[in-house]
């Protein structure tokens, strides 16, 4: 029998070890510490590690709980925007449906849809959490685009996922509301980020909200549509370095729903890579992209069909960006954070001509 939500102040040894024994493994645990990790501002993520009194193999040496931030308007948009929720249903139902890397769960449950909630996962330590700001080189991107294959390929055009109401809820959801909450935070977005963006990266920005028919209006699925992370990017991600190439593994399920699979591709390269650093490998990482999908089963797609799916998901981080900026705690790192992402976003819809896409 699992036990029940902790409490981050009065988690004790005892918890552990009832979780353990619901989850098959023979440990007791006699003490442990307990330390702040990873830079999330919707989220609070702490790392255990264990001192057994006695343990079997696979008892692990350490593992990171995630609660609810401390700051109440970031546990509001946590519970208004049904990421606390998707997140912990994400480990509950969908994890083992896929075969993108994520790390093991021990545990996962939520109230209602929170903010009272706790995920028990696996540590990926001592694999090194990507840097939004820094960005990363070509090497890297690919590794994280061939993860994505395992998100996309298995989900691909499975229509009986949008039967999950928690994670896909068209009647629940007016096809404007992704808009509207862009329109509503755009005035403040530009007042506090504007005068650090060159004048076109503003006004497409700007652009994107004064369009009636933007592609932030989700008015049913598209054609091509399968599980999209949405937050794909060097944040979320773990990476490990060996002989054999990069290893990557991906976090912070908070956000994730049915879309188009490129709008995760063009999101994180956009994010992810300077205009410099993007410009010269941009279509060999898309073409990569899309010959390890068709390798993993999907052939109902052509490649001119991908390179135009991708230039329109260029926009697909203009609104993590525009909304996410204004609604969580805010801090010094997530100011660059999202100068940094506002500035590569709108300069890679810009250096695409996804502009062509608005009215």
């Amino acid at each position: 029998m699992m036990p029940q939500i902790p409490d981050e102040q009065t988690i004790d040894a005892g918890w552990f070890n009832q979780c353990f024994q619901a989850a098959g493994i023979d440990a007791e645990v006699r003490d442990f510490t307990a330390q702040r990790v990873g830079t999330g501002q919707i989220g609070k993520c702490i790392r255990y590690t264990f001192d057994y009194a006695t343990a079997s193999a696979d008892a692990p040496s350490s593992l990171v709980g995630k609660f609810p931030s401390d700051d109440p308007s970031s546990r509001a948009t946590g519970v208004a925007l049904q990421n606390f929720l998707k997140e912990v249903r994400f480990y509950q139902q969908l994890q083992n449906r896929l075969s993108i890397r994520t790390p093991r769960c021990y545990f996962a449950e939520i109230e209602g849809e929170g903010p009272e909630f706790f995920l028990l996962l696996e540590d990926l330590a001592p694999a090194q959490q990507g840097d939004q700001l820094r960005g990363c080189d070509a090497q890297t991107a690919a590794a994280a685009l061939s993860q994505l294959v395992g998100l996309h390929g298995p989900s691909w055009c499975d229509s009986s996922l949008a039967e999950l109401t928690w994670l896909y809820n068209r009647e629940g959801r007016p096809a404007t509301a992704t808009r509207d909450l862009y329109r509503a935070q755009l005035p403040g977005f530009v007042d506090r980020y504007g005068a650090e963006l060159a004048d076109d990266e503003c006004r497409i920005i700007q652009q994107l909200g004064e369009d009636d028919d933007s592609p932030l209006v989700a008015d049913g699925l598209p054609d091509v549509f399968s599980l999209i992370h949405v937050d794909y990017r060097l944040d979320n991600l773990l990476f490990t370095s060996n002989d054999a190439g990069i290893d990557v593994a991906a976090v912070d399920w908070q956000s994730i729903t049915l879309g188009s699979p490129l709008s995760d591709v063009a999101y994180f390269i956009g994010a992810g890579l300077t205009a410099a650093d993007r410009a010269p490998v941009e279509e060999q990482l898309v073409r990569g992209y899309f010959d390890a999908l068709t390798a993993s089963g999907v052939t109902n797609f052509q490649w001119p069909e991908c390179w135009q799916a991708y230039r329109y998901g260029a926009f697909a981080g203009f609104a993590v960006t525009v909304v996410a900026s204004m609604i969580v705690e805010r801090t010094e790192r997530g100011d660059r954070m999202f100068t940094t992402m506002a500035q590569r976003h709108a300069r890679h819809a810009l250096d695409l001509h996804a502009d062509e896409f608005l009215s």
